[in-house]
């Protein structure tokens, strides 16, 4: 029997763990360890991504391969012996936002993302049957434009008072002991256990200091999104559908990317007594709401677009909110109907043109026909995730402020000299820049991502 396990492939001992998941709710399972094998090494590291940043001990993913067979026996003896030790994560900053401000990034090494990788495609068929169709981030089969589309919907069809909420520093304030305790209603394999514990405990090293803080996921680390939405299914998402939506007099939604979530409400009653005990639901788990970015919004169309709101300078009303890089906001339809727009949010128009110019300018030198290949590859991703229905004009105007960049870097290249827009307009011709476009229609469903 065991020999008969040991020789199916990876994906089939994955598919028993989500069946029996799936047909035992109440199982805490504990023997998942079992399936922690040299191929699931093997299609763990080929999942990495190998041109990430080196952690403490300075391997890169080249230096690993080499010895790639011994390197993986080494990781997988270690973690089921228990000798294994989580390396701490090396921290840098890069800047953030509009530059102001800085957002701490984590390295872990390259064998510990192999390790993560690995015990995380074990856990992930396992929850994937307890998520609820509410969360959306960092999960199978599921991306942002399907959370979208459910905030159009909820709001097209009666949704009229929104909680825009943000968790304040959620990854650095995930309380290790609620984290335990929750998982342990479904994982009690005391080698996957061990493991979590460690990749918790390893702590963070910045510069020649090491800290081992006492709450968080591990940063940068690839399992810290399936710890973080193991946690909020927990917080969130099964008090808002098994306790919250009972008492409801009217439709209420929630759609979670992440730890970024909106919930939208029928009746102001409903969203008002939700908005109040909210903070103490999250308090409850170590967790706080961002007090100035956690607000319940008047989403009423005939409120929108009063003429007597503000106008933020796109002929639009001031009641709008933000969520995964989209502006949400009541507009006309060019045939005169009143519809939910989603708009590139104007903080991350900028964000994003920044990068093309910041990248343009550390290329400036590349063959021009290298430089327009791959910035139509970069204009491609942007429609690639932008180009949705009702956002036309945003996704042309990027193209266009891009072509604008181009034009002046291309100018400071001395052996240029003298470039003009018309120089410009003939590269373009010989190697043109894609279209503006957009691939993602509101219309019809949207194509699952794997």
């Amino acid at each position: 029997m065991k020999e008969a396990q040991d020789s199916q492939p990876v994906s089939t001992r994955l598919q028993q763990i989500a069946d029996l998941a799936r047909q035992h709710p109440d199982w805490s399972f504990t023997n998942l360890s079992q399936h922690l094998k040299m191929d699931l090494l093997r299609a763990a590291y080929e999942r990495v991504r190998k041109d990430g940043a080196v952690g403490i001990d300075g391997q890169t993913s080249d230096a690993f391969s080499l010895e790639l067979d011994e390197n993986l026996g080494r990781l997988l003896e270690e973690a089921k012996s228990g000798r294994y030790r989580a390396p701490p994560v090396k921290r840098v900053y890069i800047p953030k936002g509009d530059g102001n401000e800085k957002r701490a990034l984590g390295m872990p090494t390259f064998a510990d993302k192999v390790l993560q990788t690995a015990v995380t495609m074990l856990l992930t068929p396992l929850y994937e049957q307890d998520f609820l169709n509410c969360s959306y981030g960092y999960r199978p089969k599921r991306n942002a434009h399907q959370a979208l589309r459910q905030i159009r919907d909820g709001v097209t069809y009666g949704a009229r008072w929104i909680i825009e909420a943000d968790i304040r520093k959620f990854f650095d304030n995930l309380g290790h002991e609620e984290l335990r305790k929750i998982l342990d209603r479904r994982v009690r394999d005391g080698v996957i256990r061990r493991l979590i514990d460690k990749w918790l405990n390893a702590g963070v090293m910045e510069g020649l200091e090491l800290s081992r803080p006492e709450s968080g996921t591990p940063q940068g680390g690839v399992i810290s999104p399936l710890l973080s939405n193991i946690y909020l299914h927990e917080v969130l998402d099964v008090w808002f559908e098994k306790m919250v939506k009972p008492v409801m007099r009217g439709r209420a939604h929630l759609v979670r990317y992440a730890d970024d979530f909106v919930m939208m409400f029928e009746l102001e009653r409903d969203a008002r007594r939700v908005y109040d005990v909210l903070p103490k639901r999250f308090a409850k788990y170590g967790l706080a709401l961002h007090p100035d970015k956690t607000r319940l919004l008047d989403f009423r169309p005939e409120t929108a677009l009063s003429p007597s709101q503000d106008n933020d300078g796109d002929g639009r009303g001031a009641r709008t909110f933000n969520f995964l890089a989209f502006t949400h906001h009541w507009g006309r339809s060019r045939f005169g109907r009143v519809i939910v727009k989603q708009v590139t949010a104007r903080d991350r128009f900028r964000r994003s043109l920044k990068r093309v110019r910041e990248w343009c300018v550390a290329n400036m030198h590349m063959p021009v026909g290298d430089l327009l290949r791959i910035l139509g590859r970069k204009l491609r991703g942007y429609d690639g995730y932008f180009g949705i229905t009702g956002n036309y004009t945003r996704v042309v105007r990027f193209h266009r402020l891009a072509e604008r960049v181009l034009y002046a870097v291309l100018n400071r290249r001395s052996e240029l000299g003298g470039f003009t827009w018309q120089r410009l307009q003939g590269l373009l011709a010989r190697h043109p820049l894609p279209r503006a476009s957009l691939p993602l229609s509101v219309y019809r469903t949207l194509r699952t991502r794997s």
